[in-house]
């Protein structure tokens, strides 16, 4: 310490360069060199010792690493450069109350350092410790008075309010939101307030103490106009609604509308605001009573002085007709017949994509006769019949919004099947006529203007599919749209929906295709992910999905310390406006079921693909970090972010139950997290029973230690047996029922009802049955031994005669069933991997067991005459050795039986299908022969991947 303090800083920072410039650049082997290189000239330069841990780190040595970070961590640096090499490392390691540790030592040995108390802050930022954050911050504004320090410490106070851990208890919210406005009104009145976030800060806390009178007398006060001028308007809009004076807001609402005449969202404030003043009772002042009539002429003369045609003052006029009907007043006296409002609509805006969208927000407030016979009124008013083509881009777009509206009213599921046949190839022709006549020299990023007619196609064949129960009309969708596909490269509705028939069958190849297509980065990976990774686990493909859950999985970890540090920087920058968005944001990414299913899901992979020795499997199983006893899912606060509105649909409005059926899916997914999750903690106390966990084992010095700690791990296997069992139970009598499949955007069924038919309840009760009774050598043991060995016999057969069923299926459809069949196979193979791995792993411990114990058991077992004999380890370790030698034999008949599986076949011949598809000549037999390829090189390498793990768990099991 002495020679490093004695030395030159800039010669220190000089010969530190180069491995802070390595570890830039991702070479850590080199920087961990010039590290080591630099410690033998200078042994105690602490700044050196902790880049070589943070090298080590990410080299993955994490031993070494760890105790290269320990030993500078309890010398008490105080330097910066060490802090922050220290708090990087702590950081990757999410290590973050270690931070929290160095810096108070740090501040002990300096205190009153602004910069060191800053870190301290931030430190207490990341582990969301408000109340420590609260009393460093005014230790700051001690040590130099400014007011960011000050308004840290206020913000400190709200967040024990709203946030802390007593937020829950309303007095004391109510007395730190109190304190809060406390110290800011006295930094008002000596005239402290310096900027808008400040004055931003002081009406949310207001706000949150519902003093609403108070915000809006601070926000139309002077200071704060000085201070924040920019102020949104929508915090007016809201106090004033909360206080009541619609008045107000509606004159307010007309001037801002006169300035900006687009804004939808004004239009449906100004709206309520109107309703509002109708229903006030008379005042006493000398103004008239307000009527609708207002609102109306004030509407017509927006678009009577707009120079150019704006969506808004429409979409308004038609949402104030909607609300006049439901309150049973003349609308039609007032504005006009419905149908021509929207008619008027269409003509002027239905040359945009938007136009439908617009239309559809209004139709739930007509009967369906009335829907019906608008739809009628739009296709002719579209100028487009069975014998016309569109003249323009904008004709063709109107006959697309036509068509869609046409679709939501109900028109098409009344068709006939001839009938619809007959639209599904006009759909065609007018796809390919825009597509040729419009779609040509497109920038890549564009979608095909007449690409809406393929995905009203596609659809209108799933409507055939569904009524007729064959595969071919859905298949011939597919081979449409990779169609489409090739000429708009973008369009990422048609990839979605290919992604979605490609799962639908069972072709996990072409739907990994779609989705690496989609390219979903970021954000996208929580949002959207869920089109492929929920369909993912017992797919038939182990390795494809661990690949696809590494990729999900990364984005998570990672961006979980980039959200920390956007908190901070908040606090860095006084954004108060921004923390809670931040903070709601990391929340909901944090307890996202995506990223706890996929996280469940990815060790079960890892269990299930295990294929070394048996130290290799167990060191696999020890980094997993497992612990049974203890449910670390947080089931309240599981987070649904899932986007489902960004599969485009027009579906018959009054077959839709969007809210409904989303509600019935996540509440299912929960369902199935749960069995999932039950099944891994489960599954790891029949490994911990037997090998305890390192770090347990460390601790575990006295043999009176050693049975404790047994005696736990039994307690824990019963315990989660017994949810095991009444999990199964409940869900049973909650009758869930499979998501409805009336349309090609629905979601796909969920695992649940997969995982309650197949025996996955009966064979991981009997198990933990087994383990119990090889560990105690119960006299029921030889019972037992056989019920599993009947159990195996069971998931056999149900192998063999999924496999024999898929093949007789060929012969009708091969694809109709194909995903549920590679479902049953994926499952059972699964079950029969997972006992293979704990069969190796109780041969290893009974084999050393009976090595070492042969002589000890009568002596113990003599205490209790009449008592049956434990029975020994060499017997158990014989049990187990004809239980794997069964198996193997189990698994080599499955072997043998996949050999036979046969991959899909299409219901039709190609040359059927191409005179069909009446696409170009030139594209039709590529086009259908690569689909079809598709499909059968994904069964071979599934069928490949399969036999790999059943090899596998043969060779794990061959004693």
């Amino acid at each position: 310490m002495a020679q490093q303090q004695g030395m030159d800083s800039a010669l220190f920072e000089r010969r530190l360069r180069p491995v802070y410039d390595n570890l830039e650049v991702g070479n850590n082997r080199k920087a961990l060199q010039e590290s080591e290189k630099l410690l033998k000239k200078h042994p105690s330069l602490m700044c050196a010792r902790a880049l070589k841990g943070l090298a080590l780190l990410r080299l993955g040595r994490y031993e070494e690493s760890h105790g290269c970070l320990q030993a500078v961590a309890e010398e008490k640096p105080v330097d910066d450069s060490t802090l922050q090499v220290l708090s990087f490392c702590y950081r990757e390691m999410e290590q973050l109350e270690k931070i929290v540790e160095l810096y108070q030592h740090a501040i002990k040995q300096n205190p009153g350092n602004e910069e060191l108390l800053a870190h301290l802050f931030v430190s207490y930022v990341r582990v969301e410790d408000y109340k420590a954050q609260q009393a460093v911050a005014l230790q700051l504004y001690k040590a130099q008075p400014k007011n960011a320090y000050y308004f840290w410490s206020v913000i400190s106070v709200v967040f024990q309010g709203i946030r802390g851990p007593e937020s829950s208890i309303p007095e004391k919210r109510k007395l730190y939101l109190a304190l809060a406005q406390r110290m800011v009104d006295k930094h008002i009145k000596e005239g402290k307030l310096e900027n808008e976030q400040e004055a931003f800060l002081y009406l949310h806390i207001l706000k949150l103490q519902n003093k609403y009178q108070e915000a809006w007398d601070f926000l139309t006060g002077e200071l704060c106009a000085k201070l924040y001028p920019g102020a949104p308007v929508s915090m007016k809009f809201e106090l004033l609604k909360v206080l009541g004076n619609w008045r107000e807001l509606n004159v307010l609402m007309e001037q801002l509308l006169e300035a900006d005449r687009d804004r939808w969202d004004y239009y449906k404030e100004y709206l309520e605001s109107c309703f509002e003043l109708l229903k006030a009772p008379p005042s006493d002042d000398t103004m008239p009573p307000y009527t609708l009539d207002n609102c109306h002429k004030f509407l017509m003369q927006i678009i009577a002085s707009s120079e150019r045609k704006t969506r808004g003052p429409y979409l308004a006029r038609l949402e104030l007709h909607q609300r006049m009907r439901a309150q049973q007043l003349q609308a039609q006296k007032l504005i006009g017949d419905f149908d021509e409002l929207i008619i008027e609509y269409f003509k002027l805006f239905g040359d945009k994509s938007c136009c439908t969208h617009d239309i559809a927000l209004f139709l739930p407030s007509i009967s369906m006769e009335q829907r019906q016979s608008l739809a009628a009124k739009l296709l002719q008013e579209s100028g487009i019949s069975s014998t016309s083509l569109p003249q323009s881009k904008e004709h063709m777009q109107q006959h697309i919004c036509a068509l869609q509206i046409s679709r939501m009213c109900g028109v098409h599921i009344e068709l006939t099947k001839d009938h619809l046949l007959a639209f599904y190839t006009a759909l065609k022709l007018h796809y390919e006529h825009g597509h040729s006549a419009f779609g040509k020299q497109l920038l890549s990023t564009e979608m095909g203007p007449s690409d809406p007619y393929a995905l009203l196609a596609a659809n209108v064949m799933y409507d055939l599919t569904l009524r007729e129960n064959e595969s071919d009309y859905l298949f011939e969708a597919l081979c449409l749209l990779q169609y489409v596909l090739r000429n708009s490269t973008s369009n990422f509705h048609v990839k979605l929906m290919s992604l979605k028939i490609y799962h639908m069958f069972g072709c996990l190849l072409g739907a990994q295709e779609m989705y690496d297509y989609l390219d979903i980065k970021q954000i996208q990976l929580d949002s959207m992910g869920y089109v492929h990774c929920n369909l993912l686990p017992l797919s038939g493909r182990f390795s494809g999905a661990r690949n696809c859950y590494d990729a999900t999985l990364k984005f998570f970890t990672n961006s979980y310390k980039e959200r920390l540090e956007y908190i901070a920087l908040t606090y860095r920058f006084c954004t108060f406006s921004k923390m809670e968005e931040f903070m709601n944001f990391k929340e909901r990414l944090t307890n996202s079921l995506l990223y706890v299913a996929c996280s469940v899901e990815a060790q079960l992979c890892d269990l299930v693909s295990c294929y070394g020795n048996v130290q290799q499997n167990l060191s696999a199983y020890v980094a997993m970090s497992i612990e049974p006893a203890d449910d670390r899912i947080s089931w309240n606060e599981l987070s649904d972010n899932r986007d489902l509105e960004a599969i485009i649909r027009w579906d018959p409005l009054h077959l839709v139950f969007g809210k409904e059926e989303r509600q019935e899916s996540y509440d299912q997914e929960i369902e199935v997290l749960q069995l999932r999750s039950l099944l891994l903690r489960l599954f790891a106390t029949f490994i911990d029973l037997y090998h305890p966990q390192p770090s347990a084992k460390a601790a575990l010095s006295k043999t009176k230690t050693t049975n404790q700690e047994q005696g736990d791990e039994i307690a824990t296997l019963e315990l989660l047996r017994e949810s095991w069992t009444g999990l199964h139970q409940r869900l049973r009598l909650m009758n869930y029922k499979p998501l409805s499949q009336r349309f090609l955007v629905n979601l796909l069924p969920t695992r649940l009802h997969l995982l309650l038919e197949m025996p996955y309840e009966r064979f991981f009760d009997d198990l933990a049955q087994l383990v119990l009774d090889l560990y105690s050598g119960s006299a029921q043991l030889t019972m037992q031994c056989k019920q599993i060995s009947e159990n195996v016999t069971k998931i056999m057969e149900l192998f063999v005669q999924t496999i024999t069923e898929s093949n007789e299926w060929n012969g009708k459809d091969g694809l109709w069933k194909r995903r549920e069949h590679q479902q049953k196979v994926a499952a059972c193979l699964e079950i029969l991997s997972l006992y293979a791995f704990l069969l190796s792993v109780l041969n290893e411990k009974l084999q050393s067991c009976a090595k070492t114990k042969t002589k000890k058991k009568p002596t113990g077992d003599g205490k209790a005459n009449d008592a049956p004999l434990p029975i020994s380890e060499k017997e158990r370790s014989q049990m187990v050795l004809e239980l794997m030698r069964q198996l193997k034999h189990k698994l080599e008949l499955c072997d043998a039986t996949i050999r036979t599986w046969k991959p899909p076949t299409l219901p039709r011949e190609l040359s059927s299908f191409m005179a069909d598809m009446s696409l170009k000549p030139e594209v039709e037999a590529t086009l259908i022969g690569d689909v079809s390829a598709t499909f059968k090189e994904s069964h071979e390498l599934m069928v490949t991947e399969l036999r790999n793990l059943l090899k596998d768990k043969i060779r794990m099991v061959a004693k």
